[in-house]
Order: C-alpha cells, then sequence, then structure tokens
C-alpha cells in the first residue's frame, strides 16, 4: 500500500481589513513623518543642502557614526555568535539568568545605559581605571562611543542568530566527522554557510541601531567636533539653536543611508531563505 504523502494546506481564513489597517497605521506612523522631513528638507536650495549635507562638521559626524557603527557592528557579529553558540550548545549554571540578560540594552534606557557606561569606563571607574594604568581612555573619546554602540547592538547579532542554531541538525556535524572533518573544517563547512546569513542580518541590524544611537552615546562621549562628536548629538544640537535647516537637512542624510541599509537587510533576509 503506498503512502500518501500530505501537504499542509494554506489557511482559507481571510480578513479583507487586514491590510487596510496595515497601510493606514504604516501611513499615520511611518510615511507621514519620514514624508513631513523630506518635504522641509526640500524647501532649502540646493546649494544650501549640499553646503550643510557636505560641511566640515557634518562630514566628520558622518565618519564618527557610521565607522565606529560598522567596527562595532563587526565586533558584535563574532562576540554575538559565539555567544550565541555558547547559549545553544552548551549547559552551565545560570544560563537562564545569562540568557535573559541578554535583551537588557533593549529594555535599559540609554541614558542609564550611557551613564553605566561612563560609570564603568569613567578614568576611575572599575574598568576604566585599570585601562588608564595602561594609557587608555575610553570614557569621553571615540573609544567610548564605539563602546556605548557594541553594548546597545549585541542583542541584534544574538538573536539573530540562535534561532538558526537551535534549528541546526547535529546529525549533519556527527556525519562530517564521522567522514574524518576536523572541528574547525566541520564549522567552516557544514555550521557557517547556514549562520551566514543570519550573522549579516544581525551585523546589518546591530549597525542600523547603532547609527541612530543618541542616549547612552551622548554621556559616554565628550560630544567635541572632529573627535567624537555623532550626527544625532550634532542634529539635537542645532535643534537647540533653532536651526532648524541644518538639523532637517542632516537628518535627511541619515534617513538616506538608513534606507540603503534596511534594503541590504531585505536582500540577506530574502537570501537566507534559501537556507530554509
Amino acid at each position: 500500500m503506498q503512502e500518501v504523502i500530505t501537504r499542509p494546506r494554506k489557511s482559507s481564513l481571510k480578513l479583507p481589513w487586514a491590510w487596510q489597517l496595515t497601510i493606514g497605521y504604516l501611513t499615520i506612523m511611518l510615511l507621514l513623518p519620514v514624508s513631513a522631513m523630506v518635504l522641509k528638507a526640500s524647501t532649502t536650495q540646493p546649494a544650501d543642502f549640499w553646503r550643510i549635507a557636505v560641511s566640515p562638521i557634518a562630514l566628520s559626524t558622518y565618519d564618527v557614526t557610521f565607522t565606529t557603527a560598522l567596527i562595532a557592528a563587526s565586533v558584535d557579529g563574532l562576540f554575538g555568535t559565539l555567544i550565541a553558540w555558547v547559549l545553544v550548545r552548551c549547559e552551565f549554571p545560570l544560563k537562564r539568568v545569562v540568557d535573559a540578560s541578554i535583551d537588557l540594552p533593549f529594555a535599559l534606557p540609554t541614558a542609564v545605559a550611557g551613564l553605566t557606561l561612563a560609570t564603568v569606563y569613567g578614568d576611575k571607574g572599575w574598568l576604566g581605571g585599570l585601562l588608564a594604568l595602561l594609557g587608555i581612555k575610553v570614557a569621553f573619546t571615540r573609544l567610548g562611543v564605539g563602546v556605548a554602540m557594541v553594548f546597545i547592538s549585541l542583542p541584534f547579532v544574538v538573536r539573530t542568530v540562535q534561532p538558526v542554531l537551535e534549528e541546526l541538525e547535529v546529525d549533519v556535524e556527527e556525519a562530517a566527522w564521522c567522514l574524518g572533518a576536523t572541528p574547525w573544517q566541520t564549522y567552516t563547512k557544514v555550521i557557517l554557510p547556514r549562520l551566514f546569513p543570519a550573522i549579516l542580518t544581525g551585523v546589518a541590524l546591530g549597525f542600523s541601531r547603532a547609527v541612530g544611537e543618541y542616549g547612552s552615546t551622548a554621556i559616554i562621549a565628550s560630544n567635541t567636533p572632529f573627535q567624537d562628536l555623532i550626527a544625532p548629538v550634532l542634529i539635537f544640537q542645532r535643534l537647540e539653536q533653532y536651526d532648524y535647516v541644518g538639523a532637517t537637512v542632516i537628518g535627511s542624510v541619515l534617513l538616506g543611508i538608513s534606507l540603503l541599509i534596511l534594503l541590504v537587510i531585505n536582500l540577506l533576509q530574502s537570501w537566507s531563505r534559501k537556507y530554509d
């Protein structure tokens, strides 16, 4: 008797109003605010827009913001993958506590995170004091900005890689070992290709989050132009000076770059479906 293979059927439940509600909600919460800022920036003369967007201080903040965020996201890509591996493949005391603490940057207010990091990495802090003996200054420097970005973007990598690791079949790894593969070969040839899309997605999410960070970086950095001043802080400074045009122009530049990042994230997510 032949075995009958049944395939899961798609749900026949359709909600005609769901897409209308979705479009309405996205329009109010996302499209209108973004459109308002773009329209505000479009009222600026092209020459003035270009002058503000590529001014020396603006270019310096772009460099500090995006370069530091890229380095921070790359560091999180390495250590976030390692942490996810330990949480999935290892058993140790207080594992649930460690797992829950990964989400702490999500729940912790950014100002509190900045104050905590400044206290720990200050010249008289627990770690900052030790590093100061080695001639390494963290707080109120560009390195401090990087530490803050690493802190707030780490959960994105861990929570993106962790579910993929949980779904990997251990039998495939054992088969590779039986065929003579070393642990390093098993990781690079069998595990890493399936993890790579998730790692890239987590890095991209962490990078975009670090670019928009304000609270923690504003506290742990000295916010000195051409040193550790980031673009979000520059926007806030322009608003304090009632320079709404300058703040809008710089915000529009960040918006454009963020949209490109989101496009890359969507492409990476589409690519990762090939491994499902």
